[in-house]
């Protein structure tokens, strides 16, 4: 029987930065939210129950918060392929997917409307 990959996930992460290719977005900034899947394969760790055997979610959260809060991208599918390229880079990490999404975007009559771009790297 072949085994199903495992994942370990981050949802909902909460972040300030300052993102887009409008100046004011620069400028004023915007609230973002990130949602991180991690492909692995967790046999060892569930048999050994040590963290240098799986993925440091500590870790994970940092290098998320530090390209959200850090240097601006024009665009979110930059922003979202710089994160999952930063995570497939990981030990332990398969594939990561990383979804990223602007809270109320710079759309014309639209206040309430959320951005959403999904990206996968793989090491």
């Amino acid at each position: 029987m072949q085994q199903r990959p495992d994942y370990v996930r981050l949802k909902d992460l909460r972040f300030w930065g300052r993102h887009g290719h409008l100046p004011f977005e620069k400028e004023l900034g915007n609230r973002f939210e990130v949602d991180v899947d991690l492909q692995m394969d967790a046999s060892q760790v569930i048999q050994t129950d040590h963290l240098h055997d799986t993925v440091d979610l500590a870790r994970v959260y940092d290098l998320v918060r530090a390209r959200v809060e850090g240097e601006p991208c024009q665009l979110l599918e930059t922003l979202a392929g710089r994160i999952a390229g930063d995570l497939a880079g990981l030990d332990h990490v398969a594939a990561a997917t990383v979804r990223v999404r602007k809270m109320f975007p710079p759309l014309e009559g639209n206040t309430q409307g959320v951005m959403e771009v999904e990206v996968t790297r793989v090491p």
